[in-house]
């Protein structure tokens, strides 16, 4: 197994592309961590990965909080041991808005979840990867921040500078034994925030939500879109050993979206 002995914290973890991800990680060995803001996605995804032998445990917290974010780790470290991994995954899409009518508080909190969140994980999470000369950071980041699409700047700013957080910590961290990656996910239709964000775009279109996706996904190469377990099957590769000389790098898996 790719994670055996290895203790991964995932936020976001109780839906959606975390939850493939816990899912995948614990598959391959890892014990897992998840941590989000609902009880019951965490209880739910908790009680499938023990129903396959896995090893997990849960927490509810924000990630935008300081506080939240040590008792995230605190817990890990207490359950299951030193942290080897980390995949900031938690987020939210926020206003689907114009610049102009985007509030100062609807932008501060989506940067907070997204890049707050990751920066305060990291930062907590790196002393001890660095004391064991190993560890692996990957940041699930977005199509949105390599792509020009309207009606989203908190989340496609918040995105953008997850691939920033990622290159300068991977410069960091390179000679002390942690790598630092991303993933692009396109379109993972099968995610609530996904669906909820085809439903508020087809909205201002004013066309359906059927015709807006079979829109959006007519401009991917493969014409479809990404599934939870696509993006976790990445997440899988760049957290483990075979990943070995990949750092600072964003990987897209967005069925040939993008080309960088």
């Amino acid at each position: 197994m790719l994670l055996e002995g290895k203790v991964a914290v995932v936020t976001g973890g109780g839906r959606g592309i975390g939850r493939a991800i816990a899912k995948r990680f614990a598959a391959e060995g890892a014990a897992v961590l998840v941590a989000s803001r609902t009880e019951a996605e965490l209880r739910n995804v908790t009680r499938e990965i023990e129903q396959a032998c896995g090893k997990a445990a849960w927490i509810t917290a924000d990630v935008s909080r300081e506080a939240d974010c040590a008792r995230i780790v605190a817990a890990a470290e207490d359950r299951l041991g030193a942290v080897n991994l980390l995949v900031n995954n938690a987020g939210e899409y926020g206003p689907v808005k114009p610049v102009e009518e985007i509030s100062p508080e609807e932008w501060d909190r989506v940067i907070a979840v997204h890049l707050r969140g990751a920066f305060l994980l990291t930062r907590l999470v790196l002393p001890g990867m660095y004391q064991r000369r190993s560890g692996a950071i990957v940041n699930i980041s977005s199509l949105s921040a390599k792509a020009a699409f309207a009606w989203g700047a908190p989340y496609v700013a918040a995105k953008a500078g997850m691939l920033g957080l990622t290159r300068v910590t991977a410069a960091e961290a390179a000679r002390r034994g942690v790598r630092v990656n991303a993933i692009c996910p396109g379109p993972v239709t099968e995610t609530k925030m996904s669906q909820d964000l085809g439903n508020a775009l087809a909205a201002r279109l004013e066309i359906s939500p059927e015709v807006q996706l079979r829109q959006f996904l007519e401009g991917i190469l493969q014409g479809r879109g990404q599934t939870a377990d696509e993006v976790a099957a990445a997440a899988v590769f760049l957290a483990s050993d075979q990943a070995s000389a990949i750092t600072g790098q964003s990987l897209n898996v967005d069925g040939g979206a993008a080309f960088y």
